[in-house]
Parts: structure tokens; sequence; C-alpha cells
């Protein structure tokens, strides 16, 4: 959101709601956040198509799930309002931890998302069912093996952020790890993609 106030808008299963205004007309999942804070309102194309394809994750209400460069927490957030019973979402900068932490409170979601200011070394090694990364594609490439192992076996993982000169690149990395492309949204300057991991 980059410090900037916005008002309510729909974004596939979900209604994105400012603090403190009344849900609107036709909400649908709503998803509430802090006026100002860090980037990822839901408005950018990389965030929208993340929330286009999540209700599509399988066994999403199931889910023990990572926000990789997690900014306000969106993606955590909408994995939760789906059922995701855990959800860590990690974060280098302390503003975007911290607004995180604040949304989770204003959606009464803190005993489900945890926001975590630092590192993937920080959650440690117990794979997760889903990891999603709305990240650069240049971050994304050399932590692809790492991803990938936090993934368990027939797990899904939600990559974004990826300009589309560079989704053929990432497509083929992932799949040399064992992950197939399940769905995609190609928008117009950046690709997201849906991948699941082999089941061996």
């Amino acid at each position: 959101m980059s410090g900037r106030i916005f008002t309510s808008f729909h974004v596939g299963s979900f209604t994105v709601v400012p603090s403190g205004d009344p849900l609107p007309e036709g909400c649908s999942i709503p998803i509430i956040l802090g006026k100002k804070g860090a980037f990822g309102s839901g408005e950018h194309e990389t965030t929208a198509s993340c929330l286009e394809l999540l209700p599509h994750v399988p066994g999403i209400d199931r889910c023990r799930a990572l926000d990789l460069g997690s900014g306000t927490g969106i993606l955590a957030l909408a994995a939760a309002r789906l059922g995701a019973p855990v959800v860590a979402a990690v974060d280098l900068e302390w503003p975007a931890a911290l607004s995180c932490a604040e949304n989770a409170a204003l959606n009464s979601l803190e005993g489900r998302v945890f926001s975590i200011c630092g590192e993937l070394v920080c959650v440690g090694g117990r794979p997760f069912d889903l990891v999603m990364a709305n990240i650069y594609a240049d971050i994304l490439m050399p932590l692809a093996d790492r991803l990938v192992a936090l993934t368990r076996p027939a797990g899904h993982i939600l990559l974004s952020g990826i300009p589309l000169q560079d989704k053929f690149d990432i497509v083929h990395r992932y799949s040399s790890l064992g992950c197939s492309v399940v769905d995609s949204r190609i928008g117009e300057d950046f690709a997201t993609y849906l991948m699941s991991k082999t089941s061996r």
C-alpha cells in the first residue's frame, strides 16, 4: 500500500476493506487491512492473482501455510479466512511484520496468523502444506531448492511477482525440482503460478 489510503474493493472471492469502514454491499469473504502500512493491499496484479488462485488450493482448510515476503499479510490472512489453521507470515522488514500482526488482530486471526520478522531460516525445517511467495523472480530463483524442500510431498507452492520475461525460467527451475503447474494467471506485466510438488 506504500502508506496510502485505499477504499474497499472486491478481488476473487474476497472483499478488501479498510479498517474502520463498514462492510460494503455485496461483501464476500472480508479481509480488513489497516489504512496505512506495508505493500500488499491486493490491488497490484501479483497480489490479486494470488487471491484469485488461493481458493483453488486443494485442502486449504487443512493447510499449514507459509507466506514469505508477507508485507501486510494479506495472503496469510486470505489463507486463514479460507480455513488454514496455521499460517506463518515472514518478512525481512520490521514495519511489514508489524503491519501484518496488526492486520491479523483486525481480523481476529492472531491465533492462526503468526507474523515473523526475519529470514526463511526462522521457520525451521518442518514442511508446509502450502508455501506462498509473492516476491521478486531474482529471489525466487536462488530460493527454489529451499522453498521446494519446505513444501511437503503433494503440497502446493504459489509463486508470484514474476516478470513475464522470467516466467519460463521460473517454471523450468521449479519443474526440475519436482513441481508441476496446476493453474496460473498471466497478467499485463507479471505471471503467477500455483504448483504442486510431486508426491514422492
